[in-house]
C-alpha cells in the first residue's frame, strides 16, 4: 500500500481540481452554430422571418430552418409564431439583448482590426534606393505618423525590365491591389493601371575612394582613368537603360579607352561598396552616393553628369489610391524631396 504525505494529497486535489476546471471551459464552448445566433438577433430585431432573411441575403425559409436548430439545442421556443405576427417568448426577450451585445462586441472587434490594418502600409523599393536614400530618412515618417504600421522591402524586381510596362498591365487588376501596398520604381514611368508619380530624376556621375586622387596614379583628369579599373553596373536589366562609360567619356571629352573593362556587378549596392573599397571607380546615382560623400568615403572628382532615361516614381494601384494612409506616404514623400532638390 503507498501512502501519500500531505504534499502529495495536495498536489492530488490540485489536479483534480484543474481536470474539474477544464472540463467546464470545455463546456462553456460548446456552442450551436455562430449563424444561429446572427439569424435570432435579425430575427428578434425585426419580429420578421422574412425582414430577416432579406437583411442576411436568405430565403425566409432559411431563417426558419436556423431558429428552429437552436431551438432544439437550447430545448426552449424564442418565438410565438402567431398567424400573422412573430414575437418572442419569455425565454427569447430573455436572450435578445445578450445575444445583441455579442453581436455588437463581435463587430467592434471586427472593425477595430480593420481599421489597424488600414494603417499599415507596404513600400517595396529598388535595394540601392531604400538602403542609401529611404531608409536614412524613414524615422522622419515615422515621427509624424507613428500611428502607421510601414513595413519597407527592397526588390530588385522595382527596376524596370524590357517588359514592365506589359507585366504590370496584367497585374493591374490583382485582387491583392486591396492591401495597402505601394512601390517606388526605377524606370520609364509608364505603367497603365496604376496612379503614377515621378520623384526623382536620375543622373549619374563619376564616384571613387578619396585614396584613388593620390598615389602612384593619381586620379586628377578625366584623362588619367586610363589608369584605373572601370566598375560597371548592370542592376538595370534593359542592356540599353545601363550607365555607360562610352557615353560618360564622350562627353568628357576622353577617347581611346577600353571601356568595357573591369568587374561587374548586379546590384548597385555592391558597385558602390567596390568603389569605397578603392577597388576602381563607378558610376553612381548622385542622390544615392550624398551620405557616403558626405561622411568622406567616397568623392565625386569630376562635375561631369550622365542623365538617365529612368527616373524614380511613386507607383500606387487605382484601388487604394484614395487611402489616407497611401497620401500620408506620397505627402511625406514629395516634401521630403521638394526640401532637399527643391523639385
Amino acid at each position: 500500500m503507498v501512502h501519500c504525505n500531505k504534499q502529495c494529497l495536495l498536489s492530488n486535489a490540485l489536479d483534480k481540481l484543474n481536470r474539474n476546471q477544464n472540463r467546464q471551459n470545455i463546456v462553456a464552448y460548446r456552442l450551436p452554430p455562430l449563424s444561429t445566433f446572427r439569424t435570432f438577433e435579425a430575427a428578434a430585431r425585426h419580429l420578421s422571418f422574412k425582414q430577416a432573411a432579406e437583411e442576411l441575403h436568405v430565403t425566409p425559409a432559411a431563417v426558419s430552418q436556423q431558429i428552429k436548430s437552436l431551438e432544439t439545442y437550447l430545448g426552449v421556443s424564442l418565438f410565438q409564431r402567431l398567424p400573422k405576427a412573430l414575437q418572442l417568448t419569455e425565454e427569447g426577450l430573455a436572450m435578445f439583448p445578450k445575444v445583441r451585445d455579442g453581436m455588437d462586441s463581435f463587430a467592434a472587434a471586427v472593425e477595430s482590426t480593420r481599421r489597424s490594418a488600414s494603417l499599415a502600409l507596404n513600400v517595396t523599393a529598388p535595394p540601392s534606393f531604400a538602403t542609401r536614400w529611404l531608409v536614412p530618412r524613414l524615422s522622419r515618417f515615422s515621427l509624424a505618423h507613428a500611428e502607421v504600421a510601414i513595413r519597407i522591402s527592397s526588390n530588385p524586381e522595382n527596376i524596370d525590365g524590357p517588359q514592365t510596362a506589359l507585366e504590370m498591365t496584367m497585374d493591374a487588376n490583382d485582387p491583392r491591389h486591396e492591401t495597402s501596398e505601394v512601390a517606388i520604381r526605377f524606370g520609364t514611368g509608364i505603367y497603365p493601371g496604376y496612379q503614377v508619380e515621378k520623384m526623382l530624376t536620375a543622373n549619374y556621375v563619376l564616384v571613387c575612394s578619396p585614396r584613388l586622387l593620390e598615389g602612384e596614379t593619381p586620379l586628377r583628369t578625366p584623362a588619367d582613368l586610363v589608369n584605373h579599373i572601370l566598375i560597371h553596373d548592370e542592376s538595370i536589366p534593359a542592356i540599353d537603360q545601363r550607365p555607360s562609360w562610352d557615353d560618360w567619356l564622350r562627353q568628357a571629352g576622353v577617347s581611346g579607352m577600353d571601356s568595357e573593362r573591369g568587374p561587374r556587378f548586379s546590384n548597385s549596392l555592391m558597385v558602390q561598396e567596390a568603389a569605397v573599397e578603392g577597388q576602381g571607380v563607378a558610376l553612381a546615382i548622385r542622390q544615392q552616393i550624398e551620405g557616403e560623400v558626405s561622411a568622406g568615403r567616397l568623392v565625386i572628382p569630376f562635375d561631369i553628369t550622365l542623365p538617365s532615361t529612368y527616373a524614380y516614381y511613386l507607383v500606387i494601384p487605382q484601388a487604394i489610391a484614395g487611402r489616407a494612409v497611401v497620401q500620408a506616404f506620397r505627402d511625406w514623400l514629395q516634401a521630403e524631396i521638394g526640401a532637399l532638390y527643391g523639385q
